[in-house]
């Protein structure tokens, strides 16, 4: 008896585009789509006896929930579920590199993407700490970064965060199978393990949370992966913040996602602090030197006019940690900048969980991945600036990430697909178009790719599949943030989004110009650090979404993010108490509207 999902399938329509982290979208309601899935029913814990199955395998083993992928999602859909008493399984794979690299439990987030990001994020900031202590009376030497310290202590951390999933799997009793699945009919999955051996795993309910992986184009001579423009102005940022002399190409519009007065001010504090910007450029080729560097072409899509330029290092920005930065020759990843000041350590050898690529000595692409430790010998003379470019913002370009689907046979399991973007078609409850079975993360279609929303989901998805809630995830009004030099936050409504919806005229937008009380004593320049409320004109001026551009846009972003999916208005804002002296305040004295034509920078404490 096919197992239903717990109310009227609403699919959701094409989503955020593939990548790091990109501000999620609301998503319609897709009537194509709902042919696909079945009717409402009620859900039911059932293991079913199905026949067929993989020849030589090692048995069967039968589960109340099976999930397949240990990242984020998947593994707090089953440790939740576990924590109810069902009987779960997790089979995780990570499928190695062209150069064999793997890495462990917890997925892109973990190990290759948002942990080790910020980590080096705060290293970047602690560096202009460090400069600014000396107008604080602080007498401090130069200071050094140690890029092989750095690394080994991001990397030590990765490894502490993958033992304790592999701890808590164990605590809840949720077993953990290292396999690599592939759907056998709608039912059963067939794991295979390192040594070729067969394992049968059937349940009554499944999940997919397979995550996605880079795409590597093959339209850029020499060139191995790219994405969009959020991971690279991250990576660019916190490279500029450690020393190096960085290049960001951007074809069209940086931070398409966002809003783009906020986009703007991002890349234009940026630029004026040492990332030069490449824009309305696309590369056509990157070909290796017989000096070991690297040389890429460009061209400028206003004039057609090509340029070049040479760099010890380049990055195809993906949704993981790029920084990968060799084959087997000297590339390595530091910028002259870093040599001519002294500020480089030199080691005998450095070494950095990162994702690159990278060319032979006659220039074509050998050996593309991730990789967990890259080795970088110490420099023998100052090089020249490292090289970002983020991918191109459009469907016309094959680029970016893809969901990780292939090879589990969702065809037998008779699981649908987006046919352009490969993604798993999913309803409001997560299913697929087969009931019992469920789709979270990145490998869903039209879900933000974003490690809080998939956890969520997961632990929503696990306490409906055990009847302790019938709560859905709530896609709209997530928070995130872009981890840039200036960090810029937000949560709803862009200004575009919200004149789209409601119309110039029924939008109201409240926005100010401030300076962080850190910036005053060092006299830090501020002009980049704005905050804008867009909301309903009518009263009660409902909030539709704040951007907050400045430090610790994050932690500012979070607890604005609980009003405003509550239901919290302007003047409910402002008739919050603000704490003195601190940025966030800033967000309760919003007074200036943009339709006044006020001058809306802050004068006062």
């Amino acid at each position: 008896r096919a197992h239903q999902p717990l109310a009227s399938p609403s699919v959701v329509g094409a989503g955020s585009a593939a990548g790091s982290p990109t501000r999620p979208r609301p998503h319609a309601a897709a009537a194509a789509m709902a042919a696909l899935l079945g009717p409402a029913g009620r859900f039911r814990w059932r293991v079913r006896a199905v026949p067929g199955g993989a020849r030589g395998a090692a048995g069967r083993q039968c589960y109340d929930l099976l999930v397949i992928g240990g990242g984020s999602g998947g593994l707090a859909c089953a440790k939740e579920a576990a924590q109810l008493g069902k009987k779960v399984a997790v089979v995780d794979y990570v499928e190695p590199s062209p150069r064999g690299t793997r890495w462990g439990l917890g997925g892109t987030c973990v190990n290759v993407g948002c942990i080790p990001k910020k980590l080096m994020h705060q290293a970047a900031l602690l560096g202009g700490m460090i400069h600014d202590a000396s107008h604080y009376g602080w007498k401090v030497a130069q200071p050094l970064h140690d890029w092989g310290k750095m690394a080994e202590a991001v990397q030590n951390h990765v490894k502490s965060l993958n033992w304790g999933h592999r701890v808590q799997l164990q605590d809840r009793k949720v077993k953990y199978f290292n396999f690599k699945a592939s759907f056998v009919n709608p039912h059963m999955v067939c794991g295979v393990s390192k040594g070729g051996e067969e394992t049968l795993l059937s349940a009554d309910h499944i999940v997919i949370a397979t995550g996605g992986r880079p795409r590597y184009p093959t339209h850029i001579e020499g060139a191995l992966e790219y994405g969009i423009t959020n991971v690279a102005l991250e990576c660019a940022g916190f490279l500029t913040g450690l020393g190096l002399d960085t290049t960001v190409m951007i074809r069209s519009v940086p931070l398409r996602a966002f809003d783009q007065q906020m986009a703007s001010l991002v890349t234009e504090h940026m630029a004026v602090h040492g990332t030069r910007i490449l824009r309305g450029c696309t590369p056509l080729r990157v070909e290796r030197l017989s000096d070991g560097r690297l040389q890429v072409t460009w061209v400028d899509l206003a004039s057609d006019k090509k340029d070049t330029g040479t760099f010890d290092t380049v990055l195809w920005a993906v949704a993981l940690l790029v920084l990968e930065m060799k084959t087997k020759e000297e590339l390595w990843m530091v910028g002259r900048r870093q040599l001519a000041r002294g500020s480089l350590r030199a080691e005998p050898r450095h070494s950095f969980p990162v994702w690159a690529w990278a060319l032979s000595p006659c220039g074509r692409q050998t050996c593309p991945a991730p990789q967990h430790s890259a080795s970088v010998p110490s420099p023998q003379r100052a090089c020249p600036p490292a090289f970002v470019h983020p991918g191109f913002p459009g469907p016309h370009v094959p680029g970016g990430r893809v969901p990780e689907t292939r090879g589990l046979n969702l065809e037998k399991a008779g699981v649908r697909t987006n046919p352009n973007t490969q993604k798993i078609l999913v309803d409001a409850q997560e299913a697929t178009s087969v009931p019992h079975i469920y789709a979270i993360g990145d490998v869903a279609e039209g879900r933000p790719e974003l490690t809080p929303t998939a956890i969520m989901a997961g632990r929503l998805l696990a306490q409906r599949l055990c009847s302790r809630s019938s709560d859905l995830m709530d896609y709209d009004n997530v928070p995130t943030t872009v981890f840039t030099p200036l960090e810029y936050g937000c949560v709803g409504l862009s200004e575009e989004e919200a004149v789209a919806r409601h119309g110039e005229e029924r939008v109201e937008v409240y926005h100010a110009y401030y300076k962080p009380l850190e910036f005053v004593v060092p006299e830090r320049d501020a002009s980049q650090c704005y905050i804008k409320m867009v909301c309903l004109r009518e009263p009660p001026q409902l909030v539709l979404g704040l951007h907050f551009l400045g430090p610790n846009a994050g932690e500012v972003t979070q607890g604005f993010a609980l009003g405003i999916k509550c239901g919290a208005s302007y003047q409910h804002v402002m008739r919050t108490v603000g704490i003195h002296p601190t940025c966030a305040e800033e967000v309760a004295k919003l007074r200036i509207s943009k339709r006044s034509g006020l001058d809306p920078t802050v004068t006062g404490c």
